[in-house]
């Protein structure tokens, strides 16, 4: 979501924060915005277009400082507007009328907010009576005033103070008029890291002087520096041209907390489009790839799997000998790939599997089970509902944990005590593909290394789904053939309004995956149902105009399925259906068929969302919507 960037440097900071937004726009947004603390004092610049358009107004004005913050926010208090665009400025109490900037004098603080401040109505209230005067209906402000109405001369304990009021989450980056060489950054609830690098003189070489970033995600920093510190939850930094410090939540700036330095190689060019039109349709195609990539080396499956990057001692094996059920938490596509991983868990592993909304599961109660394996599946590693969840699930006493994400550092992994890397790459797209694909080979090979545990999983039977896991990117790479025929589809779709996706079995997630995608980029209502259900329900909405999808695998279900289908022909319907090449479906009067090259077995659901996935792309290709950043969303989901 919102993605922020900051930095302190005896050199011009300014390409950097723009160059990071820049690199943060994957993230989604609707507007951007930088302050910098120049000669003359604060000053500030914002947009409700693209980065390209403040970048743009940045040079026409000919800004340059050492110390800024900018940010690109995703509207969450307050509409998409100007005067609710990030960095806000706190001017100090007056008597004048909100909007009125003229009146209000020289800024006194600068600040950028990642997350939702829950008590702001009141801290507002309470700073309305002091004098302060609102600009914008965002709780970002209000942090803003009241570190200025707590200001001593000292911004570390005022930004401390201001922390210390404040319920709900946050990653703050924050500027003072008075203290131009200085810059503080806070984070609960929200990821911050802090970047170390050298600065660079007039002519674009290395000086050797100390250079200081905070951002919201390593990638915003690619190119600039590959020294990272990863701020602890309550963690408050302060960064001064000597150097920085950490103090943790409770701790004392005398003694300072003291955070490992990592070195982190995030590549900008993986966020170069190449020969293609969108980044979705980019990570369509690195599937077989991203795949190829998330099994390399996997010569047998076992516990050592999921003991992580090699930091922690190896306790997966003594785990999966104590757990005899699966709890799984996720959101959106992740929460759906979980869902896959449900039948896989109870049908290879006998283990009784559950999966939850995170952001359901954090807010009931439920009734912990020591001997349960908390599975918490993020591609950022950072959605704070999984998080939450997660936290919630470790208070009732569950510490077996695993986190399955896509980055290595991110909180996710820190605060499981397992995990496995998927290595799906950047993903820049906010309808997520190559990672949903990448983790539904993660959440396979944990079933079957859950199952070898239990006895249930022969060397032969082990080798043969290895075997077949490696050829997946071969049989990938056959259905991206089937493209052509899939754009034909899109063009019949395009026009429509609604759309109806059934499945059955393990294929149901994949349907709900599928209406998913169709409705995040193409704006097109699609639902999902197991086709089973369509006599109790469903089956009222079909009609001509309303095309339904069919994922029919040649698996022990299809003939029921088929069944499932005629009852949508009888009353009208238009069926498109994705059948296995041996499935015996023909297409009709009413009835399209696209046949995948072969039937696949468990694995057959990584196979069968990838049509879904172009269907939704070519659909929205046709109607002209922003494939990459559809409206109102964001890629990484920080806040509540």
């Amino acid at each position: 979501m919102c993605g922020i960037v900051a930095a302190l440097a005896a050199h011009n900071i300014v390409p950097v924060l723009v160059q990071g937004l820049q690199r943060l726009e994957y993230r989604g947004y609707d507007s951007c915005g930088l302050a910098l603390q120049g000669a003359g004092g604060l000053q500030r610049s914002r947009s409700t277009a693209r980065v390209a358009e403040l970048q743009a107004q940045v040079q026409a004005d000919e800004l340059a400082a050492h110390s800024g913050i900018a940010h690109t926010r995703w509207a969450t208090h307050g509409a998409p507007a100007l005067h609710n665009a990030h960095p806000h400025f706190s001017h100090g109490p007056g008597q004048h009328a909100p909007g009125d900037e003229a009146a209000l004098g020289p800024a006194r603080v600068a600040l950028v907010h990642n997350g939702i401040i829950e008590n702001h109505e009141a801290l507002r209230a309470e700073l309305q009576a002091q004098g302060y005067v609102f600009s914008s209906q965002t709780d970002t402000e209000v942090i803003a005033h009241l570190v200025d109405a707590l200001y001593q001369g000292d911004l570390l304990a005022a930004v401390r103070a201001a922390l210390a009021r404040l319920h709900g989450a946050y990653a703050i980056a924050v500027l003072h008029a008075a203290e131009p060489q200085r810059l503080v950054g806070a984070r609960a609830g929200s990821p911050l890291v802090l970047g170390l690098g050298s600065g660079v003189d007039a002519g674009g070489e290395p000086s050797g002087l100390s250079a200081q970033y905070l951002a919201s995600d390593v990638m915003a920093l690619a190119g600039v520096t590959d020294q990272f510190v990863y701020l602890a939850e309550g963690d408050v930094v302060d960064l001064q041209p000597g150097g920085y410090l950490i103090v943790e939540r409770g701790g004392q700036p005398q003694s300072p907390a003291q955070r490992p330095v990592r070195t982190v190689q995030a590549h900008s060019g993986a966020a170069e489009l190449g020969p293609y039109r969108h980044y979705m349709q980019k990570e369509i195609f690195e599937q077989p790839r991203a795949l190829a990539d998330t099994l390399e080396g996997i010569e047998a499956v076992g516990p050592d799997l999921f003991d992580g990057l090699g930091e922690r001692a190896a306790i997966a094996a003594e785990v999966f000998g104590q757990i005899d059920r699966v709890l799984i938490l996720a959101c959106g596509t992740s929460y759906y790939s979980g869902c896959v991983a449900k039948y896989w868990l109870e049908d290879l592993a006998g283990l009784p599997t559950q999966v939850e909304v995170a952001s359901e599961y954090r807010y009931r109660r439920s009734v912990p089970d020591p001997r349960t394996l908390v599975v918490a599946i993020s591609q950022s590693g950072e959605t704070a509902d999984t998080l939450a969840a997660l936290r919630h699930a470790q208070g009732l006493g569950m510490v077996h944990t695993l986190a399955l994400c896509n980055v290595s550092t991110s909180a996710l992994v820190r605060e499981c005590a397992l995990a496995y890397l998927t290595r799906a790459g950047v993903e820049i797209g906010v309808a997520s593909t190559k990672a949903f694909s990448t983790q539904l080979a993660g959440l396979f090979l944990l079933t079957l290394a859950l199952a070898q545990a239990r006895g249930r999983l022969s060397a032969a039977e082990q080798a043969e789904h290895l075997h077949a896991m490696r050829h997946l990117p071969l049989a990938l790479q056959a259905v991206l053939a089937l493209e052509p025929q899939l754009i034909q589809w899109a063009e019949a779709f395009a026009p429509r309004e609604h759309a109806l996706f059934l499945g059955r079995g393990l294929h149901y997630p994949i349907a709900l995956e599928g209406a998913l995608k169709l409705k995040e980029i193409s704006y097109i209502h699609a639902e999902a149902y197991p086709a089973g259900e369509l006599k109790h329900g469903p089956l009222a909405l079909v009609t001509s105009a309303m095309p339904v999808v069919v994922v029919a695998p040649n698996d022990e279900l299809l003939e029921k399925l088929k069944s499932n289908m005629q009852e949508v022909r009888a009353r009208g319907g238009v069926l498109y259906v994705l059948a296995d090449a041996d499935s015996h479906i023909q297409s009709a009067e009413g009835l399209h068929v696209i046949r995948l090259p072969e039937h696949y077995g468990p694995l057959s659901p990584i196979l069968h969302v990838v049509p879904l996935q172009l269907l939704a792309y070519h659909t929205a290709l046709v109607r002209g919507t922003d494939v990459d950043k559809p409206r109102n969303l964001a890629k990484s989901v920080t806040v509540e």
